[in-house]
């Protein structure tokens, strides 16, 4: 029997600042350019980047050697507040129309 992956909820977004708190870019900031939370793990631009060696294709005649940034796991990430320009966690806040938002910890501001 095939055993099915649980989804995970991440606590950051496609967009969002993010800063890497652990491992060799330790203390890197940039964006969130996409989450795959059934392995936990985010691309942050900039972050981790890795270098491919490609075969000459109709597309890239030349081939080579290009960069790319590899995933992270987000436990390794921590939400960037831009306002009070901080790592901060993230909360949640119902407004009185029921609309959910997220907030910084330390500032209070929405994100």
């Amino acid at each position: 029997m095939v055993q099915q992956k649980a989804r995970h909820k991440v606590h950051i977004r496609k967009g969002d600042m993010a800063l890497v708190t652990t491992g060799k870019d330790a203390g890197k900031k940039g964006k969130v350019l996409r989450v795959i939370p059934g392995n936990n793990r985010v691309i942050i631009e900039g972050v981790n980047v890795v270098k491919r060696h490609t075969r000459p294709t109709q597309r890239m005649p030349q081939g080579g050697i290009s960069e790319k940034e590899a995933p992270i796991h987000s436990s390794n990430v921590m939400l960037y507040c831009s306002k009070c320009n901080n790592p901060t966690r993230v909360g949640r806040k119902i407004l009185d129309n029921g609309e959910k938002i997220r907030i910084c910890k330390k500032c209070g501001e929405s994100i």
